[in-house]
């Protein structure tokens, strides 16, 4: 029930005090964005510094704008590789952060092939644990009575290791799932989940989605609304429960738990949960058992108000196989954030996926915008560039995203292409275009240009006993299936035809391609389940020329025509599987470990 009017907020009626009082700090925030960004930078620079590096700037401890710009260079992380391996190796002084380093969270952006190691400190778990804090008072405003049901949610922890001085590196959702703001987190009528803490923090994916799954069933009718953190994550459930719907169905007769189970604390749990319901698992089996499965996730949870799972950039992809299963229920992209930073919020959660704004919240960190021209040629230490302040970007522009944080990144690239849509009070809404250099991804990996030319060099020497050469390529993430894999498309030149390469040899340079990934390729597809096996698709010589003709008959020049190493435009790929003359899939998984290469 909405409290009274005299505590209402400009951005509508709130459902309780607490959200009334989280929807006056967001109003106090974005009306004052430009004061909040000059005291967080000052915080920052206080805070920090004695630290090594903005010594190395002579800084001076200087604490205002003008300083900090024109003493400290933007940077990307290969800039800093050197001081975060020293603290990784061990080093507890002070380099970055006057804080100790707590530990590394692992970006699924890669340097080297290796996930980035982004170093953090504690109290940066109260920043991240506030900005959650504002996603359901928001939600509130949009979507009435979720306090009289649950969420299922599929979420998981993934895999994590140590570096050699023995801090933890891991994903931050894993941090954050692992740490007590979660575990201990107090009972909150509107943010009830299905799944308890146990199947979350189950490191086995298969025993978590599979217990994750059974609550959910159990709880079908309390189920409000259904969501994964990426799209890609709800469709796997959704084949997950394609795949194991009559063993579930059979354990929610029965009341006892599959044997597959075997984690302890998980068995204990769900044993005080699972209850024999006969009628429940007639129904399961009677819905999953149908030819179709179109509108799967209203069949089995009818009181789903609406999907919460970011659909925006690489996951775009996916919309239309959700509206299949879900019959079109609206997706809700709640918030902006990464390993680095979490950045901000959606004020309007239940908007289209392709009108989805981000609020900055100023006090998260401090914000640069730098201004993205995509013909531009880049800058160099001598040439720096000209950076935005969060309140001075302009409606229409696109911009990279430049953070300063507590944990001690400097004037640090993100590397997310970002468009001014519009203004929240004084702070600045963004839609996300997409991630800088990305041309393949189907989870959170990130494959680009470089990387898929470097997998495409190493797996053509398997040809070469064969006198076969690959003339031209280019690919496309396939999300028809679940999980999604990356289409190559090779046109080769056979020398010699009485010896041109077999099946099996295909299959192999399958694997080489897979191995040549990066590590968060790798581990889609070896520990998460999220990637499927890379696929080669052969087509007949002449078919990258007639790909070249197509673009000059739409306007492109001859002469600076360049053949895309991504495709995702309906009628070049009708033109591209017109031609194909077979079909590879990688026989096997590529090698991965937790543990980082050397």
């Amino acid at each position: 029930m909405a409290v009274d009017s005299a505590i209402s907020s400009p951005l509508g009626p709130p459902a309780c005090e607490k959200d009334a009082k989280a929807l006056r700090f967001i109003e106090e925030m974005t009306r004052n964005a430009d004061s909040v960004q000059e005291r967080v930078l000052s915080d920052i620079l206080t805070q920090n510094s004695q630290t090594e590096y903005l010594r190395r700037f002579k800084l001076n401890r200087a604490t205002d704008r003008d300083s900090f710009k024109s003493k400290l260079p933007v940077i990307a992380y290969e800039d800093l590789q050197p001081e975060i391996q020293r603290i990784a190796n061990g080093d507890r002084s002070a380099i970055l952060s006057a804080h100790p380093i707590s530990e590394f969270l692992t970006s699924s952006g890669t340097s080297a092939g290796e996930r980035k190691l982004m170093p953090t400190i504690k109290e940066e778990l109260d920043r991240r644990q506030l900005l959650y804090s504002l996603l359901m008072p928001v939600m509130n405003l949009y979507v009435p009575g979720l306090d009289k049901g649950k969420g299922l949610y599929f979420l998981f922890v993934k895999s994590e290791t140590r570096t050699p001085g023995g801090l933890l590196a891991r994903p931050v959702l894993t941090s954050y799932y692992k740490s007590e703001h979660f575990k201990t987190r107090p009972y909150d009528p509107y943010n009830v989940y299905t799944s308890p803490n146990e199947a979350i923090l189950c490191p086995d994916s298969f025993q978590s989605m599979y217990t994750q799954m059974l609550c959910g069933l159990q709880d079908r009718h309390q189920v409000l609304r259904v969501g994964a953190v990426f799209a890609s994550g709800l469709l796997r459930a959704i084949r997950f429960l394609q795949l194991n719907w009559r063993q579930l169905s059979q354990d929610i007769e029965t009341g006892t738990l599959n044997q597959k189970v075997t984690d302890p604390s998980l068995r204990e749990c769900m044993g005080k949960i699972l209850k024999p319901d006969p009628e429940l698992a007639r129904f399961v089996r009677h819905e999953c058992s149908k030819e179709s499965w179109e509108g799967i996730i209203t069949r089995i949870w009818p009181n789903t108000k609406y999907l919460d799972v970011i659909v925006t950039g690489a996951m775009a992809q996916y919309i239309p196989t959700l509206d299949y299963y879900s019959g079109g229920l609206p997706k809700a992209c709640t918030m902006y954030a990464s390993s680095e930073c979490y950045f901000g919020l959606n004020l309007n959660p239940m908007c289209k996926p392709s009108e989805v704004s981000y609020t900055i919240m100023p006090n998260m960190a401090y914000f640069e915008f730098l201004p993205h021209d995509p013909n531009s040629a880049g800058f160099t230490r001598d040439s720096p560039p000209k950076l935005v302040d969060l309140v001075d970007v302009e409606i229409g522009k696109e911009y990279e995203l430049v953070i300063t944080t507590y944990a001690g990144l400097c004037r640090y690239r993100v590397g997310d292409i970002l468009r001014v849509t519009g203004f929240h009070n004084s702070a600045p809404q963004f839609h996300f275009v997409r991630r800088k250099n990305v041309l393949l991804s189907i989870d959170s990996d990130k494959t680009d240009e470089a990387e898929l030319q470097k997998a495409v060099e190493n797996a053509s020497r398997l040809l070469r006993e064969f006198n076969t050469s690959v003339v031209e390529y280019t690919s496309y993430a396939d999300t028809k299936t679940i999980p999604g894999h990356y289409v190559i498309y090779w046109e080769l030149l056979v020398k010699d035809a009485a010896n041109s390469p077999t099946d099996d040899v295909l299959k192999q340079c399958c694997l080489a391609m897979e191995e040549s990934m990066n590590s968060v390729y790798r581990q889609g597809r070896v520990a998460d389940n999220s990637i499927g096996p890379l696929e080669i698709r052969v087509v007949k010589n002449g078919t990258f020329e007639e790909l070249m003709d197509y673009a000059i008959s739409r306007g492109a020049s001859i002469n600076q025509y360049k053949v895309p190493r991504c495709v995702n435009f309906t009628p070049i790929m009708e033109l591209l599987d017109s031609r194909v003359v077979s079909t590879h899939f990688s026989p096997a998984l590529p090698h991965w470990t937790p543990e980082r290469r050397r």
